[in-house]
């Protein structure tokens, strides 16, 4: 687990109960049992499985798979669990790490001894957080572009991409196209929608006996809205023509317009992870509390989700941020982040804490991130700096999230749902609200030279991180 690259977070979307990845244990070989976003297994037999790398073993899953070099950066392998989740650098042995968990466990989470001791990892072969998407645009091989397809459309259904509805209803009719085969008039496609309607989309949005599915309860029912509206999408589902892409496959160019409308999502191949922060106090009496939340880190910037409600409550780019994280002894480890905002109209500088025993993580992950994406990204020029600034993610600005004109849009930040330290400097201290940012708690943040957040030194160096 150490550096950056091994990452750990919340349990994503298959949240397997107890399982091994390990079938039999002899004195010179094993059965090793590597699953895939689909939930299909690769078993491998595999000599000195206590000394194997991880390196090693994405190497025969490939062979496997019959997979091209791109797949070596496209995906890594995975421990994943119901309550952690761990990303492997390549010279990491996973036996080794396994035999670890419970101190992971311990050390990153809030389980309790019981759950510690029943909780067993999988070995996943999934994508890799550092995998630019703009690379994966240029990926022409269908079973690379399957699998990516199948592990964003279980993070889909699974509520970990919140979507506004617009957006399920297009990407389930994607899942209709690739699973029942092109819209034909005349089919009962209606019936076959409410028979299978979980597995186009999300399950918050299609719980049957209440809510917007309400009528779906007899099988003479008529169509709901939601229903009717995955229909009409699924009808609109264009075919791939010979100009499009001359060598692929029809199926081929669903993944890819799959994979295309994800990338609009904010949080489209984040590492996830688990924490809560402060909601805002209410009432007469000021009365506040915590809300769980998911923290989404990308080599673009830190979104973090409302983890019941399924929608962002917060989403910054690296350079419109500072952060840092701080372990007090008998305290609970917290990572801050910081933010331009405004009090009243008044511009300020806003801290928001998040409580996590995985804030070590998180800062770690922000800090690598931002060095692949200036190690990816051109120097700025000079003459330019004063103009309009790209984002610090690799991707061409061809690609880049359209900004969404919904009101209300579930990936929208809500910044007044969320608890923050308000604050500005007076030129001998820190004190709450100001004009303009003169000061930053942190000195963690991405060069000025590659955004609009301006570099910045402490007013005080006695100040405390806390």
């Amino acid at each position: 687990m150490d550096g950056a690259e091994g990452n750990a977070g919340q349990p994503g979307p298959a949240e397997r109960s107890h399982r091994s990845s390990v079938s039999s244990v002899g004195a010179r070989a094993a059965d090793v049992l590597v699953y895939l976003a689909e939930d299909t297994v690769v078993p491998l037999a595999v000599e000195s499985l206590s000394s194997i790398s991880a390196h090693e073993l994405h190497r025969a899953v490939r062979e496997v798979l019959q997979l091209p070099d791109v797949a070596q950066e496209a995906f890594a392998l995975w421990l994943v669990s119901p309550l952690l989740e761990v990303q492997l650098k390549p010279k990491h042995q996973p036996y080794k790490l396994g035999r670890q968990w419970p101190e992971l466990l311990l050390r990153f989470t809030d389980a309790s001894d019981d759950d510690v001791a029943m909780d067993e990892p999988s070995l996943q072969f999934r994508r890799n957080v550092f995998f630019p998407k703009r690379r994966e645009l240029q990926i022409q091989d269908e079973e690379v572009l399957r699998l990516l397809y199948e592990e964003a459309k279980g993070n889909v259904l699974t509520a970990r991409y919140p979507c506004d509805w617009e957006d399920c209803e297009v990407l389930g009719a994607l899942v209709c196209r690739v699973q029942l085969g092109p819209y034909q008039p005349g089919q009962p496609a209606a019936c076959t929608l409410r028979e299978k309607l979980d597995s186009f989309l999300p399950a918050h949005l299609c719980k049957r006996g209440h809510g917007l599915f309400a009528a779906f309860r007899g099988r003479g029912a008529k169509t709901g809205p939601g229903e009717q509206g995955l229909l009409n999408a699924y009808r609109q589902v264009k075919e791939a023509t010979g100009s499009d892409r001359e060598h692929e496959s029809t199926l081929a160019s669903h993944y890819r317009a799959y994979l295309l409308k994800c990338h609009e999502l904010p949080f489209y191949g984040c590492a996830f992870f688990h924490g809560e922060v402060d909601k805002p106090a209410q009432g007469f009496l000021h009365r506040g509390g915590r809300k769980p939340v998911t923290v989404a880190i990308s080599l673009e910037g830190v979104h973090v989700i409302d983890s019941r409600e399924k929608h962002v409550l917060l989403g910054l780019r690296f350079q419109e941020l500072s952060w840092d994280h701080t372990s007090p002894e008998e305290e609970e480890p917290v990572l801050w982040l910081e933010f331009d905002g405004d009090n009243e109209g008044m511009p300020v500088n806003k801290l928001l804490r998040i409580y996590s025993k995985q804030a070590e993580l998180m800062s770690g992950l922000i800090e690598y991130c931002i060095e692949l994406s200036q190690a990816t990204e051109p120097t700025v020029p000079q003459e330019s700096t004063s103009g309009p600034r790209e984002s610090p993610s690799p991707s061409p600005p061809s690609t880049l999230r359209p900004k969404l004109q919904r009101q209300g849009s579930v990936v929208c930040s809500r910044i007044q749902h969320l608890s923050t330290i308000d604050y500005v400097e007076d030129g001998k201290g820190i004190k709450r609200v100001k004009p303009k940012r003169t000061t930053s708690f942190f000195s963690r943040q991405l060069s000025s030279s590659q955004g609009s957040y301006t570099v910045v030194q402490r007013a005080d160096d006695s100040l405390e991180q806390s």
